[in-house]
């Protein structure tokens, strides 16, 4: 109502919840209600009121408290935490009531005896953040505390929270002279970074917990291929079998910045898998699913479990990491952090599939510069060499290429850099390979790295997609489409989904079978309408499909999108085809076909 004024006051929050409430109360929920309830009475409580805080509401397992001063609610928080570890002392780990404590300074709403607005969430929010027994305050917060108080003060960096508009930068608490109740966190690798825990065995048989087991450890020697990933080995992460373990401890004790945790319920014949894949620092849910699957082969379900399971959760961890390198705000980025930087615009590029706009040019150029600063810092970054290269083959599929032998030479140089440098490295293998293949027409040498990057890691999606277009060159159309479907049905959702439609549609063109080419090439250009090489397949195919009329629409989207193409200089952008005649004077006949000019 008109008149009416919202009452708001700066106030300092602190906001509590019990980790693993849930599990706690599903093993006794008459015994930790009582025992919770007691801790309220004899130590929380008590322990507000001494420090002059005032109990906003409270829910069955958590409480939120207003103190005048950020002081007094730190002083309260540690006594608390104190308290509470003396009283576990003598209880078993997995009975322990263990508080989580966000503690936050901001402006809220006033309602009566209630407090709102982003004040309050922001302090559940860092609650969240809290490993059990532990503190976190945000950046207000600590400024009010610091040098006031006898603690020590880890900054863990800008955190993102639900519907909070601005980044947070949270301080994770410890007092001083007090020993620590776990070995200290160790330091996250320079890349992606998880640990696969041993999968719970739901279904009440112990006979299956070989299978779970098995199931996890081929989970864990698939990921180990990926040299990109830091994986924890299995001897490690089977330690946390059999205890109900916090990710966020697991994350600070194994020093990985991500956890793969999952469970197994058989019923008669039938079995289901389900995995979530989780961020440590945070706890938030990245990717969840569940497999289902008859056990008359085990080892056939182990397997496509375990491919279905890495094929989701490997984008997943390469999106997240790009989103953590593109928040940092200062240029001084080391290696990793510049090559991430680079392939958040390749990513970007392939999305967007718009061959001719001077922004997407514009794009490629920084990526290519970004790479090269990531071999700057580092002069053995196998997967930069192998990316800056496939850069030179994105220009060169695009008709981007400015000098064409320098780009050329260029090209060679930075795939013979990716191969000496990551032998065993799949992904610089596979994208220098098809570099190299493509841009120097050099096809069976690509040909070989890609198939060393395929024996390496059987499970990069890439190195599917880069062998079936580098056998769409060579020729060999059959081998093309298997591997490109391969491709496709281990990352259904890949940003290239359109490129490798476009590949299968060129395989089918060349094998005669022209309804197959056309169904494919429309399929990349519904996707991506402006993708230059579905745009090229696509009225040749029609035209000997005898779908003239089609055939003449597709060779308008071409004039459009290619203005300058002529069909004498088919082989100027297709070189490969001058090693096949035969192909090449089908393609010509059916892009004249298709009125294409001369």
């Amino acid at each position: 109502m008109e008149g009416e004024r919202v009452q708001r006051r700066l106030a300092a929050i602190l906001a509590a919840d019990v980790a693993g409430y849930s599990r706690l109360t599903g093993a006794d929920e008459e015994g930790t209600i009582a025992r919770l309830r007691a801790l309220r009475r004899e130590l929380i409580d008590p322990t507000i009121a001494s420090h002059s805080g005032r109990i906003v509401k409270t829910t069955g397992d958590g409480i939120l408290v207003e103190f005048a001063s950020v002081v007094d609610a730190v002083r309260c928080a540690v006594e608390v935490q104190r308290g509470m570890s003396s009283r576990n002392n003598e209880i078993a780990v997995d009975r322990r009531i263990e508080l989580r404590i966000g503690i936050n300074l901001g402006d809220v709403v006033v309602e009566g005896d209630d407090l709102l607005g982003d004040g309050v969430n922001v302090a559940a929010r860092l609650e969240g953040v809290a490993e059990p027994g532990g503190i976190c305050l945000s950046r207000a917060a600590y400024e009010q505390v610091q040098g006031k108080l006898d603690l020590v003060a880890e900054n863990i960096g800008e955190q993102r929270f639900k519907n909070i508009a601005q980044p947070v930068r949270v301080y994770r608490l410890t007092p001083k002279h007090t020993s620590p109740t776990s070995a200290p966190a160790l330091p996250l690798p320079d890349k992606p970074s998880i640990a696969v825990l041993p999968f719970q065995n739901m279904s009440g048989d112990p006979e299956q917990e070989y299978f779970a087991d098995g199931v996890v450890e081929e989970i864990i020697t698939a990921l180990s291929r990926f040299r990109a990933l830091f994986v924890i080995a299995r001897n490690s992460s089977f330690t946390y079998k059999g205890r109900a373990v916090d990710v966020k401890q697991v994350g600070r004790e194994l020093g990985v910045r991500y956890v793969l945790e999952g469970s197994v319920r058989k019923a008669g014949t039938r079995v289901r898998i389900t995995g979530q894949l989780i961020d440590a620092a945070t706890g938030a849910h990245l990717w969840a699913d569940r497999f289902d699957g008859a056990l008359e082969d085990i080892f056939e379900l182990q397997d496509r479990i375990t491919t279905n399971v890495v094929a989701a959760i490997t984008p997943k961890l390469e999106q997240a990491e790009i989103e953590r390198a593109t928040r940092k705000a200062t240029e001084r980025l080391d290696a990793y952090d510049y090559f991430l930087r680079g392939m958040a615009i390749v990513n970007g590029l392939t999305r967007k599939g718009d061959s001719e706009s001077e922004n997407s040019r514009d794009a490629s150029s920084r990526a290519l510069s970004l790479f090269y600063k990531a071999i700057e810092l580092d002069a053995h970054f196998a997967s930069a060499y192998g990316m800056a290269a496939w850069c030179y083959h994105w220009r060169r599929v695009n008709g981007w290429t400015s000098n064409l032998s320098e780009e050329n030479a260029e090209t060679a140089r930075l795939a013979r850099r990716a191969a000496e440098c990551g032998w065993d490295d799949a992904i610089a293998l596979c994208r220098s390979g098809q570099a190299l293949a493509r841009v120097v027409d050099n096809l069976h040498g690509g040909a070989a790295l890609i198939d060393r990057a395929l024996v390496l890691n059987p499970n990069l999606a890439a190195a599917w997609y880069c062998s079936g277009w580098t056998r769409v060159y060579i020729g060999d159309s059959d081998l093309a489409i298997e591997h490109l479907a391969r491709a496709m049905r281990l990352s259904p959702l890949d940003p290239l989904i359109h490129a490798m439609q476009t590949g299968t549609a060129f395989a089918h063109f060349f094998l005669g079978r022209y309804l197959e080419a056309c169904s494919w090439a429309e399929r990349a250009l519904l996707d991506q309408p402006n993708f230059l090489p579905a745009a090229y397949i696509a009225p040749a195919a029609h035209a000997l499909a005898g779908s003239m009329e089609e055939a003449r629409k597709a060779g308008t989207q071409l004039r459009r999108l290619s203005p300058a193409l002529r069909i004498s200089k088919l082989p100027d952008r297709w070189p490969w085809l001058l090693r096949r005649p035969e192909d090449l004077a089908r393609y010509q006949d059916g892009l004249r076909k298709a009125g294409l000019p001369e």
